[in-house]
């Protein structure tokens, strides 16, 4: 079993220290929902974010599918959730092996700036423009309140490119003017023949019961990419294989 942590602090350096960590600590049932759908080798980004330079820093795997998040019934955890129970789980959550560090480490504000341009810069024209559409449209850039999204396969392959080539250390990325709030949600599928828009799944009913927000009860949080196909089954498309993640420190 892998190390639970009792602190909401946990960055790349923890992570590659354990190799292997639970994701406890989610508690917002979207969230726990996209969890729930993720599979044995999907892959996913590691973020930190609650820092002051937050960012992709490393990529990892699910290791351990969705099982429940026992750190909600420990009263001496700062995850502890005292409505749900043992035999009825409300939170779940999943095991992530890590994988390697990103070369380059992609600051949000360099996915923001990209989002607010309207073409690509020379220091990274190797993103393409199809690379830059898809950055545009990730939840990232436009709800990164949620711990865990989904990451379309053309955004995925778009980071892992700006994580292995890098280029825009001389460029200033300070977005100029108010950015526009955006309140399209991206939606999870496991299949490529779902279109990848995000959006609460019917079980989030329970939502009338207010949630907590899952940037503030856990420190890392996790991205899945999708398009990926499952190591357990090559013949399927993962859902979220979303090297979806992010890691807060």
């Amino acid at each position: 079993m892998a190390p639970v942590k009792t602190s909401r602090k946990f960055s790349v350096d923890d992570f590659e220290s354990v190799k292997t960590s639970p994701w406890e600590g989610v508690r917002n049932y979207e969230a726990r929902n996209l969890m729930k759908e993720m599979k044995v080798g999907e892959k996913a980004l590691f973020y930190h974010s609650n820092c002051k330079n937050p960012g992709i820093a490393a990529f990892a795997e699910v290791s351990k599918e969705a099982y429940p998040d026992y750190t909600a019934w420990d009263a001496s955890h700062p995850y502890y959730d005292a409505k749900t129970k043992k035999d009825d789980p409300r939170w779940f959550m999943v095991d992530l092996k890590f994988v390697s560090r990103a070369t380059h480490f992609v600051p949000l504000a360099l996915l923001r700036f990209l989002s607010d341009s309207n073409s690509l810069h020379p220091e990274i024209n190797y993103i393409q423009e199809d690379g830059l559409k898809a950055l545009k449209a990730m939840d990232l850039v436009g709800r990164g309140r949620l711990s865990v999204q989904r990451v379309e396969e053309s955004a995925w392959n778009a980071i892992v490119a700006l994580a292995e080539k890098g280029g825009w250390e001389e460029m200033d990325l300070k977005v100029k003017g108010k950015r526009p709030a955006k309140s399209a949600m991206t939606e999870l599928k496991p299949k490529p023949a779902r279109k990848s828009s995000t959006r609460k799944t019917k079980d989030d009913v329970k939502s009338e019961e207010k949630e907590e927000d899952d940037e503030d009860s856990s420190d890392k949080a996790l991205q899945m990419k999708r398009g990926t196909k499952r190591k357990t089954q090559g013949e399927e498309n993962s859902s979220v294989p979303r090297r979806r993640t992010r890691a807060k420190r």
